[in-house]
């Protein structure tokens, strides 16, 4: 919304106020707008890998962060207000049927392991030609690379991300994903505003800052960030959210989808995930990526 409160709901407001950082968010939120500008669609048509966050249209409205990856220029600014993605998500995937439909609100981010950089646009999404997606953009902004972990892309093997395994389901982790969660130092997160806007954004800290404490049960830390707190005010108003993990040497993709909820302790911020279904793809991600070099700005997990 607009107005007063800036580009921020009443989810969001809430968490800021009750934080301290009314001030800082409203200078930060000027950063976001409608518009991609040029220096923002020359960043996406270096990227091999978008993620794009939806509801997946079904009775319970599930909310699915998923990968969609292709050479770079498989994601372009055709104006300043639209973007073209060529391809789709994989065969099997959760939010295939959602991004069918004409209209879909998304959000999706642009990260780029190999600069620590990244770029967050939301709108609404309609079926593009040889199925393919086109997003018409109502809120474009780039973050800090704080909590980013480098990687270098590596030339995938021969036939590697050539036949993906299909994808399985579940109702809770099993202790392979579970071993997975808990070594990742990077994962995705979607949420949804009120009225139905989607925003997807990131998570990263050193292996361990994800705590796996049952198979339907995640937990990890709200390290301070930008004080926007669109994830954390998006939860105080809808509780749904879908997380993406990825193993950045196999391509093997972790979808999961659940609810979310804050606990706020002093100054300490913990996010604690319930799972209602989980989706896994060996393989589903053509691309392969190198060991990570940690961001300075990780903290270390307790043991």
């Amino acid at each position: 919304m607009n107005g007063p409160a800036g580009p921020y709901h009443h989810g969001s407001l809430a968490v800021q106020t009750r934080v301290g950082v009314r001030e800082l968010a409203d200078h930060v939120g000027r950063s976001i707008g409608p518009g991609i500008r040029p220096v923002a669609a020359a960043f996406l048509e270096l990227q091999p890998m978008l993620v794009i966050g939806a509801a997946d249209g079904g009775r319970d409205g599930r909310v699915w962060s998923s990968l969609l990856t292709g050479r770079p220029g498989f994601v372009r600014a055709t104006g300043p207000h639209s973007v073209s993605v060529a391809g789709g998500v994989p065969d099997g995937d959760p939010l295939t049927a959602a991004l069918a439909r004409e209209g879909t609100p998304v959000g999706t981010i642009a990260l780029d392991p190999r600069t620590r950089r990244r770029m967050r646009l939301n709108g609404t999404a309609r079926p593009g030609p040889h199925g393919g997606l086109a997003i018409d953009a109502e809120r474009v902004f780039s973050n800090c690379p704080k909590y980013l972990q480098k990687r270098e892309l590596y030339e995938p093997a021969a036939g590697s991300g050539s036949t993906p395994a299909p994808v399985t389901y579940g109702a809770r982790l099993t202790p392979a994903q579970a071993d997975l969660v808990r070594a990742a130092d990077t994962f995705f997160v979607a949420t949804v505003a009120p009225g139905g806007a989607v925003d997807a954004s990131h998570r990263g800290g050193n292996p361990g800052f994800v705590t796996v404490a049952s198979p339907t049960a995640l937990s990890w830390p709200d390290y301070p960030g930008n004080a926007m707190f669109l994830t954390l005010g998006n939860l105080a108003a809808d509780a749904r959210a879908g997380l993406l993990f990825l193993d950045w040497a196999t391509g093997t993709t972790l979808q999961l989808t659940g609810t979310a909820r804050t606990l706020f302790d002093g100054g300490d911020r913990t996010v604690r995930f319930t799972v209602d279904r989980v989706a896994e793809a060996g393989g589903a991600s053509p691309l392969r990526w190198s060991a990570p070099e940690y961001s300075p700005a990780n903290p270390v997990p307790p043991h």
